[in-house]
C-alpha cells in the first residue's frame, strides 16, 4: 500500500494539482480583499450606502442594529449580505479562471486534424471485388 501511494505522489499530476491548490488559496484570499475592501464598497456607494457586510435577518423576529449584536445575542441570522458578497468572490474568480483558459488555449499548439475516416463497408466491398476482377484478368 505504501508502494501504491509512492508512486502516486511521483506522479506529475499529483503535484500540479498540490501547487493549483496552493495557488487558488492565495488566488482566494487575494479575491476576498478586492471584493469586500474594494468593490462592495463602491457597490454600496451607488446603492444608497448599504453596508452589505451588515445585511442579515435575525430568525427569531427580533431586532438588532448588526450582526455581531444580534450573534451576541445567540439568535439565530440568515447572512443574506456575506452570501451576496461570496456571490461576487465566485463571479470574480470564475471570470479569471475563464480568462486564464482562454489565454492558455492560445498559446497551446492546435490539435491535429483527425485522421480522413476510413472507406464505408460498401467501398471496402467494391474494393474487393475490383481486386478480384483484377486477378482475373
Amino acid at each position: 500500500m505504501f508502494a501504491e501511494f509512492k508512486e502516486f505522489i511521483k506522479r506529475g499530476n499529483v503535484m500540479d494539482l498540490a501547487i493549483g491548490v496552493i495557488i487558488g488559496a492565495a488566488f482566494g484570499k487575494i479575491v476576498a480583499s478586492l471584493t469586500d475592501d474594494v468593490l462592495m464598497p463602491v457597490i454600496s456607494l451607488f446603492t444608497g450606502k448599504i453596508d452589505f457586510s451588515n445585511l442579515f435577518f435575525a430568525l427569531d423576529g427580533q431586532t438588532y442594529q448588526t450582526m455581531e449584536e444580534a450573534r451576541k445575542a445567540g439568535a439565530a441570522i440568515l447572512a443574506y449580505g456575506n452570501f451576496i458578497s461570496a456571490i461576487v468572490n465566485f463571479l470574480i474568480v470564475a471570470f479569471a479562471v475563464f480568462l486564464l483558459v482562454k489565454q492558455l488555449n492560445r498559446l497551446l499548439p492546435p490539435p491535429p486534424a483527425p485522421p480522413p475516416p476510413g472507406p464505408t463497408p460498401t467501398e471496402s466491398y467494391l474494393e474487393q471485388i475490383r481486386d478480384l476482377l483484377a486477378k482475373r484478368a
